[in-house]
């Protein structure tokens, strides 16, 4: 059995409020058309293929499945570390003290 090469890529809107959910999906030139506009427009790219093929298999506009939820979070909270974002509130872990002040 062959293995397909069929490039596939999807893309999901995220919000902050709500559930992330499936924007665009496609496989060869559509593909290539939603990495390249994410490209243009500088939104993170994070490749997994066995992921794409879950989001695949959604519809247009569903949200991801709960089962996701970590997973995607992840993924968007990297997205954000990158562009130097982060939630409203998030006040970031402060250097751990302990070793400087053995230092002393």
């Amino acid at each position: 059995m062959a293995e397909s090469t069929t490039r596939e890529a999807v893309a999901l809107v995220y919000d902050g409020e709500t559930t992330p959910t499936l924007s665009a999906k496609g496989e060869a030139e559509i593909a290539e058309q939603i990495i390249a506009l994410a490209m243009e427009y500088e939104v993170p790219i994070y490749q997994n293929a066995d992921l794409v093929q879950v989001l695949a298999r959604m519809e247009l506009g569903d949200q991801i499945p709960a089962e996701l939820y970590r997973t995607i979070a992840e993924i968007i909270a990297f997205a954000w570390y990158l562009k130097g974002k982060a939630p409203e509130g998030f006040v970031p872990p402060e250097a751990d003290q302990t070793d400087v002040d053995d230092a002393e």
